[in-house]
């Protein structure tokens, strides 16, 4: 039936089955009686046997209508349910939207970017895997996310980097740290100090190194980490000095002190895409809403 029978002779069929008349069935697909009429006649014209008979201004189905209904019901709520869908794809009120996050955006920027889009295009799905940086290039690469939000522009050549803006370091101390009680805190002051910070070979680490040379020094953690949030209770149990991204609202967390680093290196926070790839009216709008909910504390790219 459904090469013989068209989107439209499907709507006026179950439409005069529902109704009952050709007058009622017009009225619900708000077009003029003749209009139908002619539809229902072309419909049986195709179809090679009629569908109806007249009886006193009401139409009859015949044996071979009442046998089609069933199917054409089940077809016809298809054929709506695929007209909503597309109608909401392009308006951005469904879809589903990947986001990959490393840890100091996803505690910061992400969840009032969740909420404002959650707000405004409430039906579509949204999924977000927190990973390390090193990860996020093979979830864009493999499909698992559309896009990530990293602190890093350094990505493979498929990788499209879009920097959004820049943020610094700061330095994490137990409260009664004797550097507590100082404004800011320099990379130099740190030589004597038990440094808990990223481990090398990544980003945050190479610009808080180049930092410390171009001091005279080097930066040399003493426990190093892969994401700044685990810093949290080391420096809480009073082990030492964490270095880390200021993105993060460190001053949510008890039993610390947190404090700006001197002449502080810039990181990027970087919108990651896959090159190449177009994304979706749903995914756009994501990017768009990443955009304008930026941390006021960034400087620009």
């Amino acid at each position: 039936m459904e090469s013989d029978m068209r989107a439209r002779q499907l709507e006026v069929f179950t439409a005069v089955m529902r109704a009952g008349t050709v007058t009622e069935a017009a009225r619900l697909l708000n077009i003029s009686q003749p209009a139908l009429s002619q539809v229902l006649r072309h419909t049986e014209d195709d179809l090679g046997f009629a569908l109806f008979t007249r009886e006193k201004g009401r139409l009859k189905p015949t044996p071979e209508a009442q046998e089609l209904y069933p199917e054409a019901e089940r077809l016809f709520g298809e054929l709506e349910g695929l007209r909503r869908k597309t109608a909401d794809l392009r308006l951005g009120r469904a879809g589903l939207v990947r986001i990959g996050c490393s840890t100091p955006p996803a505690m910061s920027l992400l969840p009032r970017v969740m909420a404002a889009f959650r707000a405004r295009h409430p039906d579509i799905a949204l999924r977000c895997n927190v990973a390390p940086v090193q990860s996020l290039h093979t979830m864009l690469r493999e499909g698992d996310a559309a896009m990530a939000l990293a602190l890093t522009d350094q990505m493979p050549q498929e990788i499209e980097v879009e920097v959004l803006g820049r943020t610094g370091f700061c330095c994490l101390l137990p409260a009664e740290h004797p550097l507590a009680g100082q404004e800011s805190i320099g990379l130099g002051q740190l030589s004597d100090a038990f440094v808990i910070s990223y481990r090398n070979a990544t980003r945050p680490y190479d610009e808080l190194d180049r930092a410390a040379r171009r001091e005279g020094g080097r930066f040399e953690p003493r426990l190093e980490i892969d994401t700044s949030i685990s810093a949290v209770g080391f420096v809480q149990a009073g082990l030492g000095i964490a270095v880390v991204d200021s993105l993060l609202p460190w001053e949510q967390f008890d039993g610390i002190e947190v404090r700006p680093l001197t002449a502080s290196p810039a990181l990027p926070l970087s919108l990651l895409t896959l090159r190449g790839r177009a994304l979706s009216r749903a995914e756009e709008l994501m990017r768009g809403q990443v955009r304008a909910l930026l941390p006021s504390g960034l400087a620009p790219p």
